[in-house]
């Protein structure tokens, strides 16, 4: 097998491997179980972290028990309107019944609603839910708080707004839920006072847990589930794997849930040593929890809990606003080096060119003057091997009884005209990475998400088509239309390949003139962004190709 054949298939293997990569491979860091240091264990005194957290209260436990019956009302529902969310804060359970983004929707189509980051029945559940592990304060998830406000809507258009519910238990716990929106960031802050005038201590830890139903119709090439930031490392749980390893310890930085272009997050005031657990409940709800490793609030004493919550896009701009340590669920795998600064660099681009389509094809050209050199060296080594394939011929005609032979003589006639075989290969194989960059990239850019480029290109997050023939066509997902920017990629990838010289091995010529096909297969579910990276790149390089074989006839 010549060297040409063996870095053809490389090629291809790497693509295969790739998307195989892709489906069957997960990444799993296994973390090793310990106990919670704090479990368990009484409140030292002196410690200036518990100083700050606990109060002493001076009032008296209550004696005997309160009527367990609590009031019978159906509990309101208050709406916290900002600049960029709006969100239903229930008082039946104390968390968000939605959380619908404004400038995201379900949807391309005129009528869709907003983007509802809270997706479950919409029966009494609600997120984040609050509990005590064990059999502590039973029942909480589904108590019915009271609100800090006689209206049932809060605008937070201008200021930092705060909104407080409380719950007494019969036996004389108090909690206090407050919640601090601000009208700039998706962020928002929960602080929880848990206030014990029983009779006994809580020696449960807190936990704090956030559900949705299980994404079932997300990008099968990008995560979706469960996510922590544990031990400085990003975990990503598929619900699959639940069943199997449901308890995850070790210096929690947050806890999410998190689809393809958005996430809902948990962040502890501090990272430390805690645990996460998980559960994939009744109608496919995912509840990822977080175990607070404080200790136990004695009696007559006042427990303060601080978190920040996220709830929105996966953004880096968005992300970063919650501290750097959320920015890592935008996880681009191996490629993230590459990812990143591509990102970055089409986001700034977007800041004068108001079309994400256009901002590809700048950064494409910006990626195509990079390699420019490197190019030029490769066409003109495939420039040669074009003159050269008479004599390739006559070698091959020559021997071709004899393999070992000819491939000697080959490799001699490489030397004394000074050509690398493997010269023409090159631009190729270094664009390997890139592409793969750019095709992460692409598939979790929020930014692209419903972005439209011109006529039928309306979002570039997505396979292009054209029209809807309403009819199933093998090997294409929905919907069903024309490919037509793919199809004429393929076509330039033909043009691209006719320019080539061919190789001089019959067989090796009909796999090179069958990739244009093969790519066009592959790329027909790809989103649009990549499509037209891909055909802008082709194009331009057949221009170069033509400049330099002009230049050395």
């Amino acid at each position: 097998m010549s060297m040409e054949l063996r870095m053809l298939l490389a090629i291809v293997l790497s693509f295969l491997i790739f998307f195989l990569y892709q489906v069957l491979f997960v990444k799993e860091v296994p973390v090793p179980k310990k106990e919670l240091a704090s479990e368990g264990k009484a409140v030292e005194e002196g410690a200036p972290a518990e100083a700050e957290a606990v109060k002493v209260l001076d009032e008296e436990p209550l004696v005997e028990q309160r009527d367990a019956k609590e009031e019978e009302r159906p509990g309101r529902i208050i709406t916290v309107s900002t600049p960029l969310y709006v969100a239903e804060v229930a008082e039946r359970g104390g968390g968000f019944k939605s959380f619908k983004l404004k400038a995201y929707k379900e949807s391309l189509a005129p009528d869709s609603p907003m983007r509802d980051l809270v997706r479950l029945a919409r029966g009494q559940d609600c997120t984040p839910r609050m509990s005590f592990s064990g059999k502590g304060l039973a029942g909480l998830g589904e108590a019915l708080f009271t609100a800090g406000t006689d209206t049932d809507m809060v605008d937070v258009s201008d200021q930092d707004k705060a909104l407080s519910l409380t719950w007494t238990s019969p036996d004389g716990v108090s909690i206090v839920k407050t919640y601090s929106f601000s009208p700039k960031t998706y962020e928002m802050g929960l602080e929880i006072k848990v206030r014990n005038l029983s009779s006994s201590p809580i020696e449960e830890n807190l936990i704090l847990s956030l559900r949705e139903i299980k994404d079932t119709g997300g990008s099968k090439y990008v995560f979706s589930g469960p996510a922590a930031l544990i031990n400085g490392e990003l975990e990503e749980i598929e619900t699959k794997k639940i069943e199997k390893k449901d308890s995850y310890t070790g210096r929690i930085g947050w806890v999410a849930i998190e689809d393809q272009y958005f996430a809902s997050a948990i962040i502890p005031e501090k990272a430390e040593e805690a645990s996460l657990k998980l559960s994939l409940g009744a109608k496919n709800v995912v509840d990822s929890a977080y175990v607070d490793p404080a200790g136990p609030v004695s009696v007559k004493t006042e427990r303060t809990y601080k978190y920040r919550l996220y709830f929105g896009p996966k953004s880096l701009k968005d992300l970063g606003s919650a501290g750097p340590a959320l920015r890592r669920i935008l996880d681009f795998g191996f490629f993230d080096i590459i990812a990143k600064p591509l990102l970055h660099g089409m986001n700034f681009v977007h800041r004068y060119v108001p079309n994400y389509g256009i901002a590809i094809i700048l950064m494409t050209i910006l990626v195509k003057v990079l390699f420019w050199p490197l190019s030029n060296k490769s066409y003109k080594s495939m420039g040669q091997m074009k003159r050269l394939q008479p004599k390739m011929a006559e070698i091959r005609a020559k021997y071709k009884n004899d393999k070992k032979m000819m491939n000697q003589e080959l490799m001699n006639l490489y030397k004394v005209y000074k050509v690398n075989p493997l010269g023409g290969c090159l631009p190729m194989v270094m664009q390997i990475p890139v592409f793969f960059a750019f095709y992460k990239m692409l598939y979790q850019a929020i930014e692209l998400r419903h972005a439209p480029f011109f006529l039928w290109v309306n979002d570039l997050a997505a396979p292009d088509r054209l029209f809807d023939l309403g009819v199933k066509i093998p090997m294409m997902e929905p919907p069903y239309g024309i490919p037509v920017l793919t199809l004429i990629m393929g076509a330039s990838m033909f043009l691209q390949q006719k320019m080539t010289p061919p190789p001089g091995d019959p067989t090796q010529a009909k796999m090179m003139m069958f990739m244009p096909v093969f790519f066009t297969f592959i790329f027909i579910n790809f989103p649009s962004g990549l499509v037209l990276y891909w055909l802008v790149n082709n194009v331009l390089s057949m221009a170069q190709q033509y400049y330099i074989n002009k230049k050395m006839a």
